[in-house]
């Protein structure tokens, strides 16, 4: 039997993940990410964003661990699992809030980025036209648990439906805010750290930044210091909406990165 890892044809994640609009997606999920005070001090006293070959080397390894996690094979999925919670395990954080060193492994923050991953990755695929049904909606939610048990987290202990997510971060809101001493990232957009064979797309970078705010919830906008109306909102589910249609025009062989192509012929055999 093909070991096709933890999820497989007719996962709804196999399904969702392929599509290039889901770039948005990654880009919120970073900006949820971004709202919790530890998962976001871990980031910024554990890496230098602002060099370039730091920053580029980091966001290569974390797509890459993204797409081993969706596609690679069971063996595959554990070892880079087994990288990042040792890697986590080792460094460690200072939260000036409280005087604590924690561990960059504290379930707290590592249950918020993946709540806030799952919730972007679905709702930005909603909203730009992705057909999904309120069941494959929770399918979805419910088989990113096994994805939260790669990064060390009991499967338990994140949400298995929609509707869990959704009470998970009414709960969290409370405690969220963006830390006086981050960047903000549509600043960093402006002047992002690329390596000099990309920065031919650093014009892109600023409005994929822009775009990825307005899918974000109104709060959460609001705790950015951005402006948070319907309109806003209205906007966003419209241009979502347009660059899906727009790529799907685009032939299948040049839409699809290889291992989504693969997976669609596998799902489809």
């Amino acid at each position: 039997m093909s070991d096709h890892g933890i999820f497989g044809p007719g996962s709804v994640t196999w399904r969702v993940m392929g599509e290039p609009i889901l770039l948005v997606g990654g880009f919120r999920a970073l900006l949820m990410q971004g709202l919790h005070p530890r998962a976001m001090r871990g980031v910024l006293q554990n890496s230098a964003l602002m060099d370039p070959a730091e920053s580029w080397a980091r966001f290569q390894r974390t797509t890459e661990f993204v797409r081993v996690r969706t596609y690679g094979t069971t063996e595959e999925v554990e070892r880079a699992g087994r990288r990042v919670r040792k890697i986590h395990a080792k460094l460690t954080a200072h939260d000036p809030d409280t005087g604590e060193t924690y561990r960059l492994d504290d379930p707290d923050a590592l249950r918020w980025v993946h709540v806030g991953e799952v919730d972007s990755y679905l709702s930005v695929a909603r909203r730009a036209g992705v057909r999904l049904s309120d069941a494959e909606a929770d399918t979805f939610v419910a088989e990113w648990r096994r994805a939260a048990e790669v990064v060390g987290l009991k499967a338990e202990d994140v949400p298995g439906s929609v509707a869990e997510l959704e009470d998970y971060i009414r709960a969290e809101r409370p405690g969220l805010r963006f830390v006086p001493e981050a960047a903000h990232p549509l600043r960093l957009s402006l002047n992002a750290p690329l390596p000099l064979l990309l920065t031919p797309l650093k014009p892109a970078l600023p409005a994929l930044t822009l775009l990825a705010f307005a899918t974000l919830p109104r709060w959460a906008r609001r705790l950015y210091g951005l402006p948070a109306t319907p309109v806003g909102d209205l906007w966003a589910t419209a241009t979502l909406r347009t660059l899906h249609t727009g790529l799907g025009l685009v032939p299948p062989q040049v839409r699809y990165a290889p291992v989504a192509r693969r997976a669609r012929r596998m799902t489809a055999a």
